[in-house]
This record gives structure tokens, C-alpha cells and sequence, in this order.
């Protein structure tokens, strides 16, 4: 049994995200899991349907995307492999591959899709506390007037990850920016921007804008059900 685990914070995207998300999961993940879902509403274990446990962080002074860095802390009492999923991404295949992905101590993370090899993209993580906290929350704690003068949570876990031990990069075939597709040759400029699916991948990461619910693209309003 694994901890899949999703953050759910302030009101940038709708509920439906996280119902959908819990889908795509049922449908992709045969691996037995638990789905957490951390997030600072009250109401929110009656606003979805299915086997979801709603939880809040320990810590409730961090805004926006740096309570993902909470997911490393002793607080949120993970115990063994967790796996991670941003709420603004689309599964397309079977996602068994990336919890089996390196060992149950392995910190498991895409590559950023605009860098080629020194910055990593936290839409998608596996992680065991066991190593996690002393990887990266620890550092955090001890810098975080530095860290949180970056750019976001994926820049701390960048710099703490890099050129460690047992941290191991997803292939990039496995997943695709809706927006850049190519990690070599992002595509920047809106003009460039063709939304195609890219075959063999299982996980469309949908960064900045636009998000899942203003795509037009068929490939995406088949799977983000």
C-alpha cells in the first residue's frame, strides 16, 4: 500500500479538479494505494465522491505552491512510499511505472521542461519520508528566508536534490508539457503552441496557463473525466 497524495489549497482551482484527479487515478494506478488529499477546506470530504481522505497540513503559514513543501515534514505522518500528482495534470496510461520507478527509498522526480538537466518539476514525485525530511525539509527549515526567495517550492527541491544520492530523474518520454513539448526546444512563444499529445506518454503536465478545463483539445476532454 502506497500514499497517493495530492495538495488542495486556497481557491485556484475548483473541486472538480480534485474529483477528477481521484478518477484518472482509479483508472490508471492498479498499484493498492491510499488517496490524501491535503487541503485547507472544511468541507471538502462532502464535496467529492469516493475513497478520499482529507486532511490538513500541520502548518498553516505557508500560501500557494510551498505547502507542497510540507509533504516532506515529520508532521504530515506519511510512512513508507508516497507519490505525487499536481491537480492540474491529465493521465493518459497506466501510472504503475512511476511508483515502481527506483526503490522504496528513492526520491523520484520529472525533469523541468524548460532546463535540460539542473531543475526538476515537482507535478510529479515519489518520495519515502524516511529519507525526504533530512533531504529536503530539514535544509528548508534551516534556509527558508533563502529558499522562499526562489522562484517556487521546485527551485528548494531542486537545489536539494542535486547531484544527491538515490535521487533519480523520470524518463522524459513519460511525460510532456501541454504547452512546450520539447524540453530541448520549449516552445515559449504562444504562436508556437500546438497542444498535440505526445504518443507513448502517460502524463500531460498542464503548467501555468492554460489549464485542463480550457483546453479544446479532444485527446484532453477524453481522459480529464
Amino acid at each position: 500500500m502506497i500514499n497517493f497524495c495530492c495538495v488542495y489549497y486556497g481557491t485556484k482551482y475548483k473541486v472538480e479538479y480534485v474529483q477528477k484527479l481521484y478518477n484518472m487515478i482509479q483508472r490508471h494506478l492498479t498499484i493498492p494505494h491510499k488517496f490524501i488529499c491535503f487541503t485547507d477546506n472544511i468541507r471538502l470530504n462532502k464535496m467529492v465522491e469516493g475513497d478520499i481522505e482529507c486532511k490538513p497540513f500541520h502548518y498553516h503559514n505557508y500560501q500557494g505552491w510551498w505547502n507542497k513543501l510540507q509533504l516532506f515534514s515529520p508532521e504530515v505522518e506519511l510512512e513508507g512510499v508516497n507519490f505525487y500528482l499536481d491537480l492540474d495534470v491529465v493521465l493518459l496510461d497506466s501510472i504503475d511505472k512511476f511508483v515502481e520507478y527506483g526503490n522504496e527509498d528513492s526520491f523520484c522526480i520529472t525533469r523541468d521542461f524548460s532546463y535540460s538537466d539542473r531543475m526538476w518539476n515537482s507535478s510529479v514525485m515519489k518520495w519515502n519520508n524516511k529519507t525526504a525530511t533530512d533531504l529536503i525539509w530539514k535544509p528548508f527549515l534551516a534556509n527558508k528566508t533563502q529558499f522562499m526567495s526562489l522562484q517556487g517550492d521546485q527551485n528548494v527541491i531542486s537545489d536539494c536534490i542535486r547531484d544527491k544520492d538515490n535521487c533519480l530523474s523520470y524518463p522524459d518520454e513519460w511525460t510532456f508539457s501541454y504547452k512546450w513539448r520539447s524540453r530541448i526546444k520549449p516552445a515559449f512563444s504562444r504562436e508556437d503552441w500546438t497542444f498535440e499529445q505526445v504518443p507513448g506518454a502517460s502524463i500531460a503536465v498542464f503548467h501555468g496557463s492554460p489549464n485542463p478545463h480550457e483546453s479544446d483539445q479532444d485527446w484532453v476532454k477524453n481522459n480529464w473525466i
